[in-house]
């Protein structure tokens, strides 16, 4: 067995209709499949999607019997998906324009960050970032007992 020598981290998102789910990331987000593979009865086993140069995402079709559930049938996820990007404004309104909801407006935030967040149909939260400036660790610290106080 080939050794590993690297450490990766790959969400593996369970879908109500992961086939259809794999088309709308596609379209939403640039999403590249790279494999579906179902079960004779054509549930999704396993699919696997590339987001720019790197990321990859597997997808499943909910298995509730072995503990698979999706956002859908769990009623929500505590879990974001960040996407850091050159043009936060360009994804933001590609995952917009395909039919995923704003849960935080796109707006340039005191990290740093132009950032912003959505749901997907699916019940994921996605958000995606733009470096924008250079922000020192006192200033962070200030803009952040600035927001704590209503200020």
């Amino acid at each position: 067995m080939p050794e590993t020598t690297t450490i990766t981290l790959t969400p593996y998102l369970c879908c109500r209709n992961a086939t259809e789910a794999a088309a709308f990331y596609e379209k939403a987000l640039g999403a590249k499949t790279l494999g579906i593979h179902a079960m004779p009865d054509g549930k999704v086993i396993h699919a696997a999607l590339r987001i720019g140069e790197s990321a990859q995402v597997y997808l499943s079709d909910e298995f509730p019997e072995m503990g698979g559930v999706s956002p859908l049938g769990l009623g929500g996820s505590p879990v974001t998906l960040h996407l850091q990007v050159p043009d936060a404004d360009a994804v933001f309104q590609r995952a917009i324009d395909a039919g995923c909801t704003v849960t935080m407006p796109l707006e340039d935030q005191f990290w740093g960050d132009r950032y912003g967040s959505f749901k997907d149909p699916y019940g994921h939260e996605w958000s995606v970032g733009t470096p924008i400036r250079e922000v020192s660790p006192e200033e962070m610290q200030q803009a952040m007992a600035a927001m704590a106080s209503g200020g």
